[in-house]
Order: structure tokens, then sequence, then C-alpha cells
């Protein structure tokens, strides 16, 4: 018997949803998708809260960005996700959380949203927002930067720690402002340089309306 197909629900304009498609093929896991916009009035998606990504595998079913890449990693082949050593582990972990409680909301919510994808739909925007985020993301650079430059994580593997970052700074990045802020930290801004053009990143890209690519 063929083993399940994982079907994941996603948004294609959600960094999370987009975390976890880098993890199904970084891991060259076959899989199905379902587009589901969870800010689309009227619309119930699996999720409890209303979220994206949602994963089924069979008559398994998980949310949450994280516990989804867990099991990701622990039920497939393909290359581990998680690096060997403790102390590398750790930090990959680490990475996660910075992203998740620190980097998403200056980086995506705010200066992405405001400064790129907003005025791409023709939506208001507010330049505050973009300022906020430039007087906070500086601070979460340079702990990255950091990090990157000790070498255990976002040096030269592409496991769960690089995956979930890397959505956040093609996001940043997309905003000049926010390419100027990265290239003031050579570690982060060196490993952005190599993973840009990986292609698992070309692949998740989309389009917005203008015509730029969301990278």
């Amino acid at each position: 018997m063929t083993p399940p197909r994982p079907v994941l629900t996603g948004y294609s304009h959600s960094i999370y949803t987009r975390i976890i498609r880098l993890i199904l093929l970084e891991k060259g896991i076959a899989f199905d998708y379902v587009e589901h916009d969870p800010f689309a009035q009227g619309t119930l998606g699996p999720h409890p809260f209303g979220r994206v990504p949602f994963l089924c595998h069979g008559d398994f079913a998980i949310y949450e960005t994280a516990a989804i890449s867990a099991y990701l990693d622990a039920a497939f082949d393909g290359p581990p996700m998680m690096p060997d050593s403790p102390q590398a582990a750790a930090r990959a972990i680490q990475v996660v959380c910075i992203a998740d409680a620190y980097a998403y909301w200056p980086m995506v919510r705010q200066i992405y949203e405001h400064a790129v994808f907003r005025p791409a739909y023709g939506e208001p925007s507010d330049p505050a927002e973009v300022q906020d985020s430039l007087r906070r993301t500086p601070k979460v650079l340079a702990a990255l930067d950091e990090i990157a430059r000790e070498g255990l994580v976002l040096s030269q593997g592409f496991g769960r720690a690089e995956c979930h970052l890397a959505p956040m700074i093609a996001a940043l990045v997309h905003a000049p402002e926010g390419a100027d802020l990265l290239a003031r930290y050579p570690g982060l801004y060196e490993w952005w340089l190599r993973t840009a053009p990986r292609p698992s990143l070309r692949e998740t890209e989309t389009s917005l309306p203008s015509g730029n690519v969301q990278s």
C-alpha cells in the first residue's frame, strides 16, 4: 500500500507556510497543497485558531510551524534538518525562537507589510510602522549576526533554523530600507548572500500584483 502524501493547507503569502514548504522541499517530500486565505471573511480552514499552516498525514493532523517542522523531520527520510551536536542543535532552536519572538513582527508585519505588501495591493500603509521596524530590527539582526559568526548554524548547512529564518530575511530585504539594514551585519549578510539563490527559496517565491516577486 502506498503511504499517504502529506497535505499542507497554507496561504501563499504566509511566511510560516513558506517555512513548511521549504522543509518539505529540502527533505524531498512529495506533498499536496491546499490554498487557504485565513484573512478572507467567511472562510473556515482546518486550523482551530483560523491560521496556517496546517498539515495532515493520513489520519494524523498537526498545526503550529515548529511542531510541523519537527514532525516532518522525524517522520520522513531525507537530509536531517537538525545538527548532530548538542550545542548546534540548541543554537538552531534558539534561532527559531528569536525569529518567532523578535524578528517576525518588525521584519514582516511592519516593514514588509507597510513598505512592500500593502502598496503592491493598493492598500493604505502606515509610514510610522516602517520607522518603528527600523528602530526595532537592528537589535534582532545583531543577535542573529553574532550567531552566524559563531558558525554553529546560519553557516554552511540549511536545516530547520535556516528554513525558519530565511523567509523573514527575504521579506525584510524586499524593502530597500531593510536591505540596507541587513548589509550592516556582515556575518548574517554573507549567510544571506549564499542562501538567497537556493532552489527551494526560488521555488517558494510568490509574485505580488505589481509584478514584483515576494522573495
